[in-house]
């Protein structure tokens, strides 16, 4: 007997500022089904889950084509609370989080267990007072479906990120009536075994009815978790398809619509490195949940130096408190010249540059065009795309080279985008981050530090990303360092890939070591008994030493 799906979308389509993003698009959803949705950065699956959810940007651009049918009933919501009381619940790729509540006081927001007191026979349920035991075993209880270990009193300031994510997923879960949830990217800042833990607890999800659509570029984990796929190329759906009938291969050709080729290219055995560029002593960086204790390494001329390791352990902290984010101690030299730590200015003037892994919150001026995005840093410190009368008594900004310069990095960068006018908050994420990239790349640095670049990134524009920073390497001579959740990342790319464990660096080692010499180094083990240095192994990395 047919059964009525709990989620039906028909013929979706969708417009934005004249550019269609969205045609004719078509899927459905059982009870305790789980949808993998993927796709390039632009193909339109951000767009597709903010129609579902009633995002006001939907309604302020036009609306929508098609229609929506939950549990058989046509459904347009206009404002996400309405789609919250019809049961579907929206994990959003950026985190949405109150930075000084607990972690039970985020997953409650707004449906705090309250008790009874004498003074709401007077003044009424406004002085009703929070029930903590209660709403800690909620939380606790959120908590433990998701299978992950996460104190509920927590400060979200203090916490890692891959917890953070969690806290968000965890506040969905305790919704009474969820009957759909929408993962959007949420294993993108965990490490693989929090990711795997996140796997597990959403097999416990759909075993109890809740269906999931799960966005995510990294197609094993679609394929280990998911019943089904939906690829969407240019807007439109390409396939669907069981997980069991296909692969991972498959998947990606489906998704850029040409041969897949390998992410890594083969490096050259000649590799020359310079004299030490970047010289770092007994770093220590304040970043709540990154923080570095004491870290030392140097990063030669012309290299792209690697940091990995898991989450929390300090691996962003490095790249933070060197560009001045955060606060830092120690001795920090590019070349000769010490670099004044707590000071991004100077960081940047010192001919540094940094691409953050928080690409909204630092990264982006996002009601901003990308142009102004991609130049604003190299006018600011450079005095770049301006003209002066006078001596520069007199300044303006040079819009003709603005438009130029911009144009050229989009170009390279194959940024999807209507021109170089549009606002960066108008672009998918993936696009967020080439105009970060963009704009480190129009500074036009000696030293580039670059942060999970391939965050949110789709497979064919990770190879762009990582494509367009070997490229700068070796054609422009920058020495890169790059830091990455992902070892296959750090290993296509890099020369050198230190592991931090517990805001210290375990060990250094080639690419080209077997991955169990970098898993023993993520769990604090040398295997040469030195704590904070460099293995024996890196002394291979370059044949002419």
């Amino acid at each position: 007997m047919e059964t009525t799906p709990l989620l039906r979308m028909e013929h979706i389509g969708k417009e934005y500022f004249g550019n269609r993003v969205l045609a004719d698009v078509s899927f459905s959803l059982e009870k305790g089904q789980i949808l993998g949705l993927v796709g390039e950065n632009g193909a339109g699956k951000s767009t597709l889950m903010n129609i579902l959810f009633g995002m006001p940007v939907i309604g302020q651009t036009g609306g929508f084509e098609g229609k929506i049918l939950l549990d058989g009933k046509e459904v347009r919501f206009t404002d996400p609370l309405d789609a919250l009381d019809a049961g579907i619940g929206y994990v959003h790729q950026e985190f949405s989080l109150i930075p000084g509540f607990s972690a039970t006081e985020n997953i409650l927001l707004n449906r705090e267990s309250t008790k009874y007191n004498f003074l709401v026979e007077v003044f009424g349920n406004r002085l009703e007072t929070l029930d903590r035991a209660h709403m800690r075993e909620r939380a606790e209880r959120a908590i433990t479906t998701l299978g992950v270990d996460l104190d509920p009193e927590m400060i979200v300031t203090e916490m890692p990120v891959g917890h953070r994510q969690f806290t968000e997923i965890a506040r969905e879960i305790d919704r009474e009536s969820m009957k759909l949830l929408v993962l959007d990217e949420p294993t993108a800042v965990l490490a693989e075994s929090e990711a795997q833990v996140l796997i597990e607890g959403m097999k416990k999800l759909a075993a109890q009815g809740i269906a999931m659509i799960f966005i995510s570029h990294r197609l094993q984990e679609v394929m280990d978790v998911c019943d089904k796929i939906l690829v969407l190329r240019d807007g439109k759906a390409i396939q669907e398809a069981k997980t069991y009938e296909t692969n991972v291969r498959q998947i990606a050709g489906w998704m850029v619509g040409r041969k897949m080729e390998e992410t890594a290219e083969s490096r050259p055995a000649d590799r020359n490195p310079g004299a030490p560029l970047l010289k770092v002593e007994h770093l220590w960086v304040d970043m709540p949940g990154e923080t570095v204790r004491d870290v030392s390494f140097d990063v030669r001329e012309g290299e792209i130096f690697g940091i990995g390791g898991l989450a929390g352990q300090g691996k962003l902290g490095i790249g933070n408190g060197i560009m001045g984010l955060f606060p830092a101690g120690g001795k920090v030299f590019l070349g000769t010249a010490p670099i004044y730590l707590n000071d991004p200015r100077f960081s940047l003037s010192a001919g540094m540059a940094f691409v953050s892994e928080d690409r909204r919150g630092v990264g982006l001026l996002l009601e901003e065009p990308i142009e102004w995005n991609i130049v604003f840093t190299a006018m600011q410190t450079q005095n770049a795309y301006t003209r002066s009368l006078m001596g520069g008594l007199v300044k303006w900004r040079d819009d003709k080279a603005i438009a130029a310069a911009s144009k050229e990095y989009i170009d390279a960068l194959q940024i999807k985008c209507t021109n170089g006018r549009q606002r960066a908050i108008e672009l998918s994420g993936g696009n967020q981050q080439k105009v970060c990239l963009a704009k480190a790349f129009a500074v036009k640095p000696r030293l580039l530090f670059v942060a999970e670049p391939t965050r949110g990134i789709d497979v064919g524009a990770k190879r762009l990303v990582l494509d367009t920073l070997r490229r700068t390497n070796r054609e422009y001579g920058t020495t890169i360092v790059m830091t990455s959740s992902e070892l296959e990342e750090l290993r296509s790319v890099c020369d050198r890939i230190a592991i931090v464990d517990e805001g210290r660096i375990s060990g250094i080692l080639p690419p080209t070591a077997p991955v169990e010499e970098f898993g023993l180094l993520m769990l604090g083990t040398t295997g040469n008994g030195n704590g904070n240095g460099v293995s024996e192994a890196d002394r291979t990395v370059f044949h002419n030493e």
